[in-house]
C-alpha cells in the first residue's frame, strides 16, 4: 500500500510517514490497456487486440466471479454487466432455484448472516491461530514431551509468534507514526488557513517544533512529486485509518467477529451460511476489482475493462483483515456451481488455517474447466521461500506437496516503464511461483457510488489477467481453461533487460524476469489472441 512506502519516509526522519507511489511519473489515462510500440507504455495491447484482430467477430458472454470484499453492483460502468442469477432474483425468502442460497440475485456474502448482520473487520489468519494454539503450547518446555504431530505444530506455532510479534511492533510503531504527523500536519495547515495549502505556502510557513519540522519535510517533499495536498492528506488519514484496524482489530486476540456468521467454523463441510449482500460495508476494493475485469468500454463513461463481454458474479469472502479459508472454499465452489468460467482471487495472506478446504475447491474448479487467478501479494518477497496462501500446490494434512492446480495463474504487479523499474517494488516474485506480470500500478477504475480512483498492488494485477482469460474464452468459448492458460503464459511480451526486486536482505538487487517468474514476462492480449485464433483454426482443421 501507498501509506507503507510513506511510513519509511517518516521513519527515516524520525517521525512517522511514505511516499505516495510506485512511480512519482503519470501514466496516460488507460495506461494499462495500451501497447509499448504504438503508446510507449508497458500495458498488455487490449486495445490493438480489440482494434486489429477482433473487430467484428462475435462473442459469447463469460462469467467471472470477484471473491473479494464486496461490489457495488448499481456503479455506473458495471450495472450492465453484473451477473444476475435470474431464477432466484426476487426477494422471496424462499430459494427459488435450489442451490442452497435464498436470493442470492448477484451472488452471496459469505461473511454476512441471514439477519442482515455483515462481518466489517476481522484478525490476520495469524492472530487466529495463535489465540487457538496459544493454550496449548504457550507454557511448552524444551523438556516437555509432545508426539511427532505435536512437535510439527509446535514448530509453526514458534513460526507464528515471531511473525505475530513483527507485525504488532510494526503496527504499532506505523499507528503511533501516523497520528503524530497527522496531528502535526493539522496543526500546520489550521495556522496557514486554507484548506488546501500549496507547496508555496508550505515553503513560507516557519516550523514551531520539531514534529512540525519533520511533519514540513514530509509534506515539502511529497509536493514535489504530487503538488495536490489533498491526495497527500488523503494518504495520511487512510495511513492512520489503516494502523489503528491493524492494532484494534488485525493483531488484536481479543476480538473475533465470527459469532454475527453464525456458523459451525469448525466444520469446513458446512456450506449454507451467509445472506445475499454482495456490497457490504465496505466495497472499494472488489469495485475497482471488477472494473479492471470488464467496465463497459462502449458507453463513453468512466474507464474501459479489459474484458467487452462478460457478467461479474459477486462473492463477498474478504473483510477488512484476512479472508477465512473455509469461505474461500465455499465461494470457488458457489462460482464453479453458478456457471464461473474464470475467477479472481485478489487476497493472500501469510498462514493458512485449512487448506486442504480450499484445495479440494480449487481441484473442484479444474475438474469443471474453470480459470482460477490469484494475486502473488505486496510484501516484495520471494514466493518461492516464503508461501503465500491460497496458492496453487496441494497438500495433505502433513503439508507434503501432493501436486499442483493445472488451471491456476499467479500474478505479480509491473508498472508502465519498460526499463528496470518495470516490476513493482511492492510486489511478490518467484521464479517457480509466479506464473506472469501484469499492470498493477496507477490503474484507475471503478470505485463505489460511480466514482473512480488510482489504485495499486497485485490485487489489480491478477483482475488485468482474469480479464485477458475471459476476453479469450469469450472469444474462443470452445479452449479449455488449460488452453487459455497455456496461451496466456506462451504469449507474454518478455522482457530482457534486468529489473530490480527486493533481495532477502531487504536490499534492492537487479535480476533477470526469467529468475523471478514462469514465464519471464508481462502479458499481452494481442499476441494471446493471435494464438488463441491459431490453436482454434488448427483444431478446426
Amino acid at each position: 500500500m501507498a501509506f507503507r512506502n510513506l511510513l519509511h519516509l517518516l521513519l527515516a526522519v524520525s517521525i512517522p510517514l511514505t511516499s505516495l507511489g510506485q512511480s512519482k511519473d503519470t501514466p496516460p489515462p488507460n495506461w494499462f490497456n495500451l501497447d509499448l510500440e504504438q503508446d510507449g507504455v508497458m500495458g498488455i495491447s487490449t486495445e490493438k487486440a480489440y482494434n486489429l484482430l477482433l473487430k467484428d467477430k462475435e462473442s459469447s458472454p463469460v462469467v467471472v466471479a470477484v471473491i473479494d470484499g464486496g461490489v457495488d453492483v448499481q456503479h455506473e460502468d458495471l450495472k450492465d454487466i453484473i451477473w444476475v442469477n435470474v431464477q432466484d432474483s426476487a426477494a422471496t425468502g424462499s430459494d427459488a432455484d435450489g442451490n442452497g442460497y435464498i436470493n442470492d440475485k448477484y451472488g452471496w456474502n459469505f461473511i454476512g448472516n441471514a439477519n442482515g448482520e455483515n462481518v466489517h473487520y476481522d484478525n490476520l489468519e495469524v492472530t487466529r491461530l495463535v489465540r487457538e494454539l496459544e493454550p496449548r503450547y504457550v507454557s511448552v518446555l524444551p523438556s516437555t514431551a509432545l508426539d511427532g504431530e505435536e512437535r510439527r505444530e509446535f514448530a509453526e506455532y514458534q513460526k507464528m509468534v515471531t511473525y505475530y510479534a513483527n507485525k504488532t511492533q510494526e503496527a504499532r510503531m506505523g499507528q503511533i507514526s501516523y497520528l503524530g504527523l497527522k496531528r502535526a500536519v493539522d496543526s500546520i495547515v489550521n495556522k496557514i488557513g486554507k484548506e488546501n495549502p500549496t507547496a508555496a505556502d508550505f515553503d513560507a510557513y516557519k516550523s514551531n517544533g520539531d514534529l512540525e519540522r519533520m511533519a514540513l519535510h514530509v509534506i515539502k517533499k511529497e509536493l514535489k512529486d504530487e503538488p495536490d495536498f489533498s491526495k497527500f492528506y488523503k494518504q495520511v488519514t487512510e495511513g492512520v485509518e489503516y494502523f489503528n484496524n491493524q492494532v484494534n482489530y488485525h493483531l488484536n486476540k481479543e476480538f473475533d467477529p465470527r459469532h454475527i456468521v453464525g456458523d459451525d467454523y469448525e466444520d469446513s463441510s458446512d456450506r449454507y451460511y451467509g445472506n445475499a449482500d454482495v456490497t457490504g460495508p465496505d466495497a472499494d476494493h472488489g469495485t475497482h476489482v471488477a472494473g479492471i475485469i470488464g467496465a463497459v468500454r462502449d458507453n463513453d463513461i468512466g474507464i474501459k475493462g479489459v474484458a467487452d463481454n462478460v457478467r461479474i458474479m459477486v462473492l463477498r469472502t474478504v473483510p477488512d483483515g484476512d479472508e477465512r479459508d473455509k469461505d474461500v472454499a465455499n465461494s470457488i465452489r458457489y462460482a464453479v456451481e453458478n456457471g464461473a468460467k474464470v475467477i479472481n482471487m485478489s487476497f493472500g495472506k501469510a498462514f493458512g488455517k485449512d487448506k486442504q478446504a480450499v484445495d479440494d475447491a480449487v481441484r473442484f474448479a479444474a475438474e469443471n474447466d474453470v480459470l482460477l487467478v490469484h494475486a502473488a501479494g505486496n510484501d516484495g518477497q520471494n514466493n518461492d521461500e516464503t508461501p503465500n496462501f491460497p496458492n496453487r500446490n496441494y497438500v495433505d494434512s502433513l503439508g507434503i506437496n501432493k501436486g499442483e492446480a493445472p488451471t491456476w495463474i499467479e500474478v505479480g504487479a509491473s508498472q508502465w516503464t519498460n526499463d528496470g523499474d518495470l516490476v513493482a517494488s511492492f510486489s511478490n516474485y518467484g521464479r517457480r511461483s509466479v506464473d506472469v506480470f501484469a499492470p498493477g500500478v496507477k490503474i484507475h477504475s471503478t470505485m463505489p457510488g460511480s466514482t473512480y480512483e488510482d489504485q495499486q498492488g497485485t490485487s489489480m494485477a491478477a483482475p488485468v489477467v482474469a480479464g485477458l482469460a475471459a476476453l479469450i474464452r469469450s472469444y474462443y468459448p470452445e479452449l479449455p481453461a488449460t488452453e487459455v492458460k497455456r496461451i496466456i503464459m506462451q504469449s507474454v511480451t518478455r522482457v530482457n533487460q534486468r529489473v530490480k526486486v527486493t533481495g532477502p536482505d531487504g536490499r534492492n538487487m537487479r535480476v533477470s524476469m526469467n529468475d523471478i517468474c514462469v514465464t519471464g514476462g508481462v502479458v499481452n492480449a494481442y499476441k494471446a489472441i493471435q494464438l488463441a485464433e491459431a490453436a482454434v483454426s488448427k483444431g478446426r482443421r
